[in-house]
């Protein structure tokens, strides 16, 4: 069939082009005796030309290069070459550069290598990599790895890890709520590293036991930091407890032990730590209370920062008070603070979900004036309030022009809209959306997919349908029974055989084929 052979072809295509691009990694275990003729260096950074100038590459020459290398394989490449001088040996500070570039990148298979060489390397490395590499395990989320960095520390340092490695690490993983890892880590410490837990430590082991929801022994830890000589809670300590006692809806003990920070121990609390309370009374639909903590603040010489605002405006709003959250928006103008896109957010998502969207718009317009950059969210929140007011067309009109001012749309963004104009039966307009959707790069949830294509085939749109489905089959889409089963027999009944053979060629072949 014709729409068999495309697809052959299209797979031809895709394999060529991804073979080619596809470029060996140089193991950094096998430089010393190359299995290939060695490739000549990157055109945008000559080694070949420092070695004439300098004859000889040092570890500061060679820590430039790699640093202004953009591509990580050729910045391995570099890494290698340089190794191959007579009497060169790589230090802590170029594997560093190295491993720093590679991480960025998200070559951690090469990171992998690397680790493994150093191994055998007999200069001394300095934990201060491995605290690097953890933190960029944790960004793409591969918790494992912290952990697995961690314990790679002693064997490649051949020391225990400080303090500070392990508080890096346990405060990562307990950041991510991977309280499984943070265990595992808490068990190994106590059974094989000998350290004096210091503040630091023992704050992050009060926020593993808040994240548990075990307060209880939240609150041993700090028991255990009063006896201790080397720690004694701090504001830190103070402000994740009674976070954790907000969180479980224990606002008064929280307040108590706010009291109890003050009287007690003395200590002044920070704009983080009213932040806690603010949060905590707008989170149980309390924002007059919330409103007090502000004014306790200001009497008590602690000035309330943009983020102690944007939580009682946001909480004003979810309670239904916009005149006083726009009241709370004019003050913080007026104490010279620029209220921010999360503060501005939560006022136009109140008035978009009450049917005010002009005030919203005016909002926005507002915020661009006061040069307060509008983010995805504020979009979204715009669109899905055009939408639920039926405005279909300002909402495309967004859609289509938003990214060429340089604002970026997620899927969401789209989605919001398609979804309204399909359950409205918009379905020219939802049919053009799509279009603009796919060409794009973006894929309407499968649900909206389907709902379109029946849609389209009970309005008797049958060539809009197969359209349709033939752009989102080619996004790997996979239509259910009743979309397809009704568009053919649409097109059956318009008496479009061939039309009927292609689009059953479309949807029984494979798509790895």
């Amino acid at each position: 069939m014709k729409t068999s052979a495309i697809h052959c072809c299209r797979h031809r295509q895709h394999s060529s082009v991804t073979s080619s691009s596809l470029l060996p990694w140089i193991s950094p275990l096998i430089f010393t005796k190359p299995a290939e003729p060695k490739l000549d260096p990157p055109p945008e950074i000559s080694v070949s030309e420092t070695r004439k100038k300098s004859k000889y590459i040092t570890h500061d020459v060679a820590i430039n290069l790699i640093k202004r290398e953009k591509d990580p394989q050729h910045a391995l490449k570099i890494f290698n070459m340089i190794s191959e001088q007579k009497g060169f040996n790589h230090n802590n500070a170029t594997y560093a550069s190295i491993l720093q570039k590679l991480a960025q990148f998200k070559k951690f298979q090469a990171v992998e290598r690397l680790l493994h060489q150093m191994s055998y390397e007999t200069c001394k490395f300095h934990e201060g990599i491995f605290i690097n590499l953890m933190k960029h395990y944790s960004k793409c989320s591969f918790h494992e790895k912290v952990l697995d960095t961690f314990f790679a520390i002693q064997t490649i340092v051949r020391e225990k890890p400080s303090p500070k490695a392990i508080s890096s690490c346990l405060n990562l993983l307990v950041d991510s709520n991977r309280i499984d890892l943070a265990r595992q880590l808490l068990l190994h410490a106590k059974r094989s590293l000998i350290y004096k837990p210091n503040v630091c430590i023992f704050n992050i082991l009060v926020k593993y036991h808040c994240k548990k929801g075990d307060l209880e022994s939240a609150f041993e830890v700090v028991k255990e930091m009063r006896n201790s000589q080397y720690s004694y809670p701090n504001v830190i300590t103070y402000s994740t407890l009674m976070d954790g006692l907000c969180r479980n809806g224990r606002l008064k003990e929280a307040f108590d032990l706010f009291e109890e920070m003050l009287s007690k121990d003395q200590i002044v609390p920070d704009p983080l730590t009213y932040n806690v309370l603010i949060n905590g009374f707008c989170r149980r639909g309390k924002p007059d209370r919330a409103r007090n903590v502000i004014e306790f603040m200001k009497n008590n010489g602690c000035c309330p920062n943009v983020f102690n605002y944007s939580a009682l405006v946001d909480g004003l709003c979810k309670a239904g008070k916009p005149q006083e959250a726009k009241g709370v928006l004019a003050e913080m103008k007026n104490s010279g603070l620029k209220p921010d896109t999360v503060t501005y957010t939560s006022l136009i998502n109140f008035f978009c979900r009450n049917g005010k969207i002009d005030e919203a718009i005016e909002l926005l317009k507002e915020m661009k004036e006061n040069e307060c950059d509008a983010d995805t969210v504020t979009f979204n929140v715009i669109l899905g309030g055009l939408c639920r007011e039926g405005r279909f067309d300002e909402a495309l009109d967004m859609i289509e022009k938003l990214p060429h001012q340089g604002v970026y749309l997620n899927k969401g963004s789209y989605r919001i809209v398609l979804n309204s104009l399909t359950q409205n039966c918009e379905l020219r307009k939802a049919n053009k959306l799509l279009g603009l959707m796919l060409s794009r790069g973006f894929v309407p949830h499968y649900a909206t997919s389907n709902e379109l294509l029946v849609r389209l085939c009970k309005d008797g749109m049958a060539d809009d349908a197969a359209t349709a489905l033939f752009d989102l089959v080619d996004m790997g889409f996979q239509p259910q029974l009743d979309s397809w089963e009704l568009l053919i027999e649409l097109i059956c009944r318009d008496r479009k055989l061939l039309y009927v053979f292609e689009l059953i060629d479309e949807l029984v072949t494979p798509t790895n084929s």
